[in-house]
Order: structure tokens, then C-alpha cells, then sequence
């Protein structure tokens, strides 16, 4: 990736992201995108406790969000056991109790078309809830996209994901700060920052936390 300078504040906090949402209150001003951690960083959890866990944490993760932002899980499902483990169903059971509706569900492409895989399918899926805006029909975009974009570890959201994310919440929603409480190497506060928005992200690792706190992005294209 190469370095861009960027426009908008950015604060990680090297924490865990459940204790760091537990202390916070509603994140007034803001919306958020994140990845929740798949069950093969849980080696203690069966799959059934950690789906019950993935719902709690995207419950909780809901539950932070103001009124006029939205919340925007990247996900990618699992092959596990000869069965199919759909993420965006867990998000969409979360966001059921939280009193949140489905915005947009985008299919993002990991793999070309036709591409048979193993262990994890050839999309991710992006979705986008909120409990007091609606979507604009008139204003819609693409539902599903070729490329996540360029990733700066396995398990990152790629750049081009993260700025179809951050564009929707610049483009349509009054909020100006994006939080991802599993920031990773921080991609989505990189690109919200050149966006011109503000990022906080949480990161557990303190290694990973410092390279959110220095990445920068260049865009494709127009922003």
C-alpha cells in the first residue's frame, strides 16, 4: 500500500474490544464497521458456544450504535464438519434483538466466479443495519463486488470493502467518527480517515495495534 497522508483523526486503542464496548455508552457521532473473530481464534469454544458468543458480541456491538448511524459487519462464512456456517445470519439474529433493520446485504467476491473452495466460501458478505435511517433507493450500489480490494493480513477487509463501508456512512449518515472495535491492522480507520472521517479502532494485540495506529492508504479511483 502505498502512503497518502491522511485527513481525519484516528485513536487506537491497544484493549479488549468487549470490555472497551461494556464501559462505553451509546457512541454518539458515530457509526461502525468491524469483523467479528471467527471460531478458529476460540480453541477453548465449541462451534455452538461460539456462535452463541458471535451473537452476544454483534448484539453488543449494535447496541453501541446511535440512531443515526449505522453498523457494518464484514463476515466471511465457514465450512466446518461437513456444514455450512452462515455469519450473516448470526448478524442478522443480533440485530433482531437489538431492534435494528437491514439496510443493505452487499456480496463481496474473495475468489472469482465459479472458483470452487474448501474450508471458507469465495465471498464475504457486508452487512448494514440501523435502527432509525432507512435507505435511500434511489441512491443504491452495487449489490455485489468483484474484489475485497487489497488486505494487509488474511484475515483484513479488504480495501475496496472498506470503502464502499466508509463511503456510505460519509455519504449517508450525519455521522462523522467510525469505530471498529476489531481493528486489526486498521484498514477501515485507514480509508475512513482519507475519506475525511474520524476512526477509533480497539485492537488486543499491541502489534497489530501499532500498525492501525501508522497505516495509511491510497484509494482506487475517485473518493
Amino acid at each position: 500500500m502505498q502512503q497518502t497522508p491522511p485527513y481525519g483523526g484516528r485513536t487506537v486503542h491497544c484493549a479488549d474490544a468487549l470490555g472497551w464496548l461494556e464501559s462505553q455508552g451509546v457512541l454518539t457521532g458515530c457509526s461502525l464497521i468491524t469483523s467479528l473473530p471467527d471460531v478458529s481464534e476460540f480453541p477453548s469454544l465449541s462451534l455452538g458456544e461460539w456462535k452463541d458468543w458471535f451473537v452476544r458480541t454483534a448484539a453488543l456491538v449494535l447496541s453501541r450504535c446511535p440512531e443515526d448511524g449505522v453498523t457494518v459487519f464484514y463476515q466471511s462464512d465457514i465450512k466446518k464438519d461437513g456444514t455450512w456456517v452462515d455469519k450473516g445470519y448470526l448478524c442478522q439474529k443480533a440485530a433482531e434483538q437489538q431492534g435494528h433493520e437491514l439496510l443493505w446485504h452487499k456480496v463481496v467476491c474473495r475468489r472469482p466466479p465459479g472458483s470452487i473452495t474448501f474450508g471458507r466460501p469465495a465471498y464475504s458478505h457486508m452487512l448494514c443495519f440501523s435502527r432509525g435511517l432507512r435507505a435511500d433507493m434511489a441512491r443504491s450500489t452495487a449489490d455485489v463486488l468483484p474484489e475485497a480490494g487489497e488486505v494487509t493480513w488474511t484475515r483484513g477487509m479488504g480495501v475496496q470493502a472498506c470503502l464502499v463501508a466508509c463511503r456510505y456512512v460519509r455519504d449517508s449518515t450525519p455521522t462523522r467518527t467510525v469505530v471498529n472495535p476489531f481493528c486489526g491492522h486498521g484498514s477501515v480507520l485507514a480509508v475512513a480517515n482519507t475519506l475525511g472521517l474520524d476512526a477509533v479502532g480497539v485492537e488486543l494485540s499491541p502489534k497489530r495495534a501499532r500498525k492501525a495506529r501508522n497505516l495509511h492508504v491510497e484509494l482506487p479511483g475517485r473518493t
